[in-house]
């Protein structure tokens, strides 16, 4: 995966969750940087909206860790590039 993605996901959760950006890394799980679920939902929107994609509820659940979130952020962003260059 990019690293241009994987920064924009980092950044999207530290400011998700008011925390320093140097303290989020991919290899860190939620529990370590003390997000719940009401901090995985808000954080998922941010993330909606900084790709302009749709997160799959299904998905969600089983997401522990940001590197879980970075592969997962960017098959919806990979699917989406398909599907618009399908459609033009």
């Amino acid at each position: 995966m990019s690293d241009e993605l994987i920064q924009r996901v980092l950044k999207v959760v530290a400011t998700s969750k008011r925390i320093p950006l140097e303290t989020v890394t991919i290899d860190k799980e939620f529990q370590q940087l003390g997000i719940d679920s009401m901090d995985a939902v808000e954080i998922l929107f941010a993330l909606e909206n900084e790709f302009d994609i749709s997160i799959p509820d299904d998905d969600v659940r089983s997401v522990r860790n940001v590197r879980q979130m970075c592969a997962g952020v960017e098959k919806l962003v990979a699917a989406k590039s398909a599907g618009t260059a399908a459609s033009q």
